[in-house]
């Protein structure tokens, strides 16, 4: 009887609770595994920007190269450098900054803008944060040619050592260390990652978050060491070290780091060791942050949106 019993009652499944970290890690892993799916999406948002144009997504490459040549000329000019090294130094700080800046206004926006596929699609909320970021790398790898053209015209200049202006620091030239910008590239798009659900997630509940941010990442921009060298703020203090606070502009900015881990390979400068480090603890404090957002408020985005 009890076996009987037993066979018609069977005892129900342990109940998952919606707020674990358990479905927090599914969301992501099962993202990944949908690659196939936010990759077609990605490349189709761009052939759809650029679907009735003549040359396409030529004109990414054209908009990067005649904005990082007007204002490499420019600064180069106003901070009498030398345009040789210092245009470089300004087309590849354009491309990683265009990089992070659409990924952090576009992650923002990311769930508000697919509120249709998260009402209708059954698919991981991080399937859009992924897409999303696969388009900015998309972007990115369109803007690269420029960095490839810039190489070639100024190869000379950068392919043994050089300063980017007199006085700056010496840096010792093209080698075979430009191999470390692809993990320092693998970094940026993982960080992409969090950051655009963090922010995604909380700008979905309080929508006043995606201007916010729009206005405060131009006044980062300035203090980001992208149209002006680092090597300056030495030069001012006379070598007074990391504790004169002029310094500490650039070194307490954590965008500087991100974009150094991935510009000083291509350009051949000498990567410090604790830009790795600030980045490398970025990720991962980030992404702890990301999971526990995700954890409790993943199952509400499709609420808010």
């Amino acid at each position: 009887m009890q076996a009987t019993s037993t066979l018609e009652h069977p005892e129900a499944p342990p109940a998952v609770k919606s707020r674990s970290f358990k479905r927090a890690f599914a969301d992501v892993r099962e993202a990944w595994d949908h690659r196939e799916l936010w990759g077609h999406l990605g490349w189709q948002d761009i052939k759809q920007r650029y679907r009735r144009s003549v040359i396409g997504p030529l004109w990414i490459t054209i908009s990067m190269g005649t904005t990082a040549l007007a204002l490499g000329l420019l600064y180069s000019v106003l901070f009498d450098t030398n345009v040789p090294t210092f245009l470089p130094y300004v087309t590849v700080g354009f491309i990683v900054w265009n990089f992070i800046l659409g990924c952090i206004t576009e992650g923002t926006d990311v769930f508000i803008a697919n509120e249709g596929l998260i009402k209708h699609l059954p698919a991981p909320i991080t399937v859009h944060v992924m897409r999303m970021v696969w388009r900015q790398v998309l972007f990115l790898l369109h803007n690269l040619a420029v960095y490839a053209i810039v190489l070639a015209i100024f190869f000379p200049a950068l392919s043994h050592q050089y300063t980017i202006s007199d006085g700056g620091p010496v840096h010792p030239g093209l080698s075979w260390t430009i191999v470390l910008a692809i993990p320092g590239f693998a970094l940026l798009a993982v960080n992409a990652v969090w950051v655009a659900l963090a922010f995604g997630v909380i700008s979905t509940r309080f929508r006043d978050i995606p201007p916010v941010v729009t206005s405060f990442i131009n006044l980062v921009f300035f203090m980001t060491p992208i149209v002006w060298d680092a090597g300056v703020l030495q030069k001012v203090t006379g070598g007074g070290g990391s504790n004169d606070w002029r310094i500490l502009i650039a070194e307490l900015n954590p965008v500087y780091h991100f974009v150094e881990v991935v510009r000083a390979p291509l350009l051949g400068h000498a990567v410090d060791w604790h830009h790795w480090a600030i980045v490398g603890g970025f990720t991962v404090v980030g992404w702890a942050l990301a999971m526990v957002i995700l954890r409790n408020y993943r199952a509400r985005v499709s609420y808010w949106v």
